[in-house]
């Protein structure tokens, strides 16, 4: 039995960035070759693509974990890494992309639109590109930037001309398959449809497509029956096509009542902002079953009414299809009138970005009280992606990081926030990276020699300034002139003499 999916939760992780590669070029008669570690590769995006092919989501619901490819690591003679394989997942034509709070993304309501999910994170830089004037051989390169990691909900809405609308067994399905090529399961008991029935209609030269929605019952739109579930699917037609039972024994039960309810009904459900309301849409009415002698006697007496509120009222029978050449060229016409007042529509963008994109240049920090602690916690792109990048067991790798927060003033930022030496810094949200913080330990990296793979701001001992050192040199001369003095004095009262004394004596 094929089931139908018409919603599922996708579980998207994007490829995360190679590392770069720390190399020195060696060669024989060259000891001064220079950094050659090359870049990391970029990895792979997830992106959905509208597909016309694709009708459902039922792959998705099955295999719901989607990931692109990681990154290759840059490696030494300027070898940069491989990029990660890119994923392009083919979704049917008008799915609905939300996060995983619900909160709209995307439509994907037109052939060939592509939405980027999950981007993949940037490659890590090789010490070759970060070697300058001042930073001639880096001891250290940049790790991989991981890539979008999320969920997504994917809402799939059909895409139909014409929207049938009715009670259970009001002949929707059988009016599907006289229509059109579909054959639906038809059945003389209440919810037999148990999702959306789409089928291709002819008439004329217009082509146009029809679909249901199984279980409107009243109460729907408060959940009752099946109606609210797939209402979503009369969001993008044109046009609705009462369908209504003149044949019916059930109490209480009559044309005029039914359409009375299912206008209530449909009324009540809200459409996405910017949509028509479903109840101020072109509208058309059709009387089934007249077949039968009872339920033709009823049509006949009703369709005065009908016709009174301003609908245009066809008399039917999916059996023996009396009334549908008149009815199937009525709904050709609106959806020709729908499609010329399209077509002055801007065209939509081919091509959106989930994530939300933030000022690169721009950070925030937030005082926190976690229990007697205050902690300061920074957040923007730039800082988030420094510490990612950032091996901590590297020393010269954090004073290049100190000298990058430096640059873009979170150093004067923290003060003032409030900040002072030993403070507790969180860069990143949630859990992220805890520095104890330190301000002697700010710019100017690039004037600061040592050896590769270190940096002299690590260096907690205590430095002396010129001062200082002055003074000490100054102070020990004078204890040695001191001593000197001492000892002369000592030789001349004979307390001690030197060989010198003996040669003399002699």
């Amino acid at each position: 039995m094929i089931q139908f999916v018409d919603q599922v939760t996708l579980h998207v992780r994007a490829g995360d960035g190679g590392d770069g590669c720390v190399s020195v070029h060696r060669e024989k008669f060259k000891p001064l070759g220079g950094p050659d570690g090359a870049d990391g590769g970029k990895g792979g995006s997830v992106s959905l693509i509208s597909d016309p092919n694709v009708t459902t989501l039922l792959d998705y619901h099955f295999h719901p974990h989607r990931q692109g490819g990681d990154g290759g690591d840059g490696a030494g003679d300027y070898r940069n890494g491989f990029h990660g394989e890119s994923v392009q997942l083919p979704v049917p034509v008008g799915t609905v992309v939300k996060d995983s709070n619900g909160k709209f993304i995307a439509d994907l309501d037109e052939p060939g639109m592509e939405l980027v999910i999950a981007e993949g994170g940037m490659g890590g830089l090789g010490n070759a590109a970060l070697s300058s004037t001042k930073r001639k051989a880096p001891g250290f390169a940049l790790f991989g930037v991981p890539g979008w990691r999320g969920d997504i909900i994917l809402e799939l809405k059909t895409v139909a001309d014409v929207a049938l609308v009715g009670y259970p067994s009001a002949g929707k399905s059988s009016l599907i398959a006289a229509l059109s090529a579909a054959r639906p399961k038809i059945a003389d008991y209440p919810f037999t449809t148990l999702h959306p029935n789409l089928g291709v209609v002819q008439a004329g030269d217009t082509r146009f497509t029809i679909a249901d929605v199984p279980g409107l019952i009243e109460g729907a739109s408060e959940g009752r029956g099946l109606g609210l579930e797939f209402l979503r699917h009369v969001e993008r037609c044109a046009a609705l096509l009462h369908v209504i039972d003149c044949a019916t024994l059930e109490p209480n039960r009559d044309p005029i009542t039914d359409l009375d309810k299912i206008l209530k009904e449909l009324d009540a459900y809200e459409v996405p902002e910017g949509q028509v309301p479903l109840t101020q849409r072109p509208q058309l009415i059709a009387l089934n079953k007249a077949d039968v002698p009872d339920a033709l006697e009823l049509a006949e007496f009703v369709k005065p009414d009908l016709e009174a509120r301003g609908y245009r009222v066809f008399i039917i029978s999916a059996i023996s299809h009396s009334g549908l050449r008149e009815l199937n060229f009525a709904l050709a016409q609106l959806v020709e009138e729908a499609r010329k007042a399209k077509e002055t529509e801007p065209v939509k963008p081919r091509i959106q970005l989930m994530q939300q994109k933030r000022d690169e240049n721009k950070f925030e920090i937030k005082k926190e009280h976690v229990g007697d602690e205050v902690i300061f916690r920074v957040l923007g792109v730039k800082p988030e992606r420094w510490v990612q990048q950032t091996n901590f067991a590297n020393e010269e790798a954090v004073g290049y990081l100190a000298d990058r927060l430096a640059k873009i003033g979170l150093e004067d930022q923290l003060f003032k926030a409030g900040a002072e030496a030993g403070s507790t810094v969180v860069i990143g949200p949630g859990q992220g990276i805890v520095f104890d913080w330190e301000p002697t330990i700010t710019s100017a990296g690039e004037l600061i020699a040592g050896p590769r793979g270190t940096d002299a701001r690590m260096d907690q001992r205590e430095r002396r300034t010129t001062k200082e050192r002055r003074a000490s040199y100054k102070e020990r001369m004078d204890a040695k002139a001191a001593l000197r003095e001492e000892m002369e004095k000592e030789g001349k009262a004979g307390i001690w003499s030197t060989p010198e004394d003996f040669e003399k004596d002699q």
